[in-house]
């Protein structure tokens, strides 16, 4: 683990757990309160990005066994939730021993959490298990993060030799659930209550008043807020309606405009107020590194076309 992690992770955890025992749960995604979890997690993100990935992880990882009808996690561990795959992600699962083994890149929460659950591969096809991250045969790599934002929390590839772990769910089942996409909405609420943060000081600056310039781009910023929230409330209320629906083109629909309304909120505090609150005030400067990093677990483009794909399938996609 590199110095930056090292340091940072024994607060970070502390953190997490603080924010775990006043909420050890949040509603589940679909059964009428969606919103109100979204907002739980945008709170959580507007005061530390850092502990909204690692508890945002943690309520992803309820909702998943809830879905899949597996046990729920005892009282008190922290969970996360290491899915990412990739050419370095080689982590199988042996169903005749019942162990995973391999690589796993971009365990976030690695060296803090009590559980994690992991897609393994198996056969031709692809398991999730369920294991405690202080079981024999787990081996933290080194730290590679240069980063400066999302630097306080570990997120590294972690090695795993014959490490027991319990299938959770049929194969596949993690993918195939709508869960996985309202979950995936439920990252852009962490982008949202971040943005909003970082928006604090424009819309508080005294500058607004008899500054012109400072204004419009207030005015901007409130407009990318305003539609990223209207858009998620409006998800919300569908996924509650209609949960037994994945809603994936209203998901990427949703994380694609956060995402770009906090580019936006981004790039207009930074021109309205200079760079002063970004060297000066060291939990703006922090929340601002974090944003840039983390909002890139959008896949941009790619979401882009794939939503374009799903417009052109419709008749009258826009109609009011």
């Amino acid at each position: 683990m590199d110095q930056i992690s090292e340091h940072a992770a024994p607060a970070l955890e502390a953190a997490a757990r603080e924010v775990l025992a006043r909420q050890p749960s949040l509603p589940l995604p679909g059964r009428g309160h969606t919103l109100e979890r979204w907002r739980a997690l945008a709170a959580i993100a507007g005061r530390d990005l850092c502990v909204a990935k690692v508890m945002e992880a943690h309520y992803d990882a309820q909702a998943i066994l809830a879905d899949l009808h597996a046990p729920s996690l005892a009282e008190g561990r922290l969970a996360a939730v290491w899915a990412a795959e990739g050419p370095h992600a080689t982590l199988r699962y042996d169903e005749e021993t019942g162990t995973v083994s391999g690589a796993k890149p971009w365990c976030s929460g690695a060296g803090l959490v009590d559980v994690a659950l992991v897609t393994a591969r198996c056969g031709e096809g692809s398991r999730l298990v369920c294991l405690r991250t202080d079981a024999p045969g787990i081996l933290l790599q080194p730290q590679s993060w240069h980063a400066t934002g999302m630097a306080g929390i570990p997120s590294g590839t972690v090695q795993f030799d014959r490490v027991r772990a319990e299938v959770v769910g049929p194969s596949g089942a993690y993918l195939a659930r709508p869960g996985f996409w309202h979950g995936g909405a439920g990252i852009a609420a962490c982008w949202y209550g971040a943005a909003v943060a970082l928006a604090s000081p424009l819309q508080r600056s005294p500058r607004v008043e008899g500054d012109a310039q400072a204004a419009a781009l207030l005015g901007q910023v409130d407009m990318a807020l305003q539609s990223s929230a209207a858009l998620l409330r409006e998800l919300a209320a569908w996924i509650d309606a209609m949960p037994a629906q994945p809603h994936q083109s209203d998901v990427i629909r949703v994380r694609s405009v956060v995402e770009r309304g906090s580019m936006q909120v981004l790039d207009a505090v930074g021109r309205a107020l200079g760079p002063a609150p970004m060297c000066l005030d060291p939990e703006h400067a922090r929340r601002w590194a974090d944003l840039t990093v983390f909002i890139r677990q959008s896949h941009a483009d790619r979401d882009w076309a794939e939503l374009g794909r799903a417009i052109q399938r419709q008749e009258q996609p826009w109609t009011l």
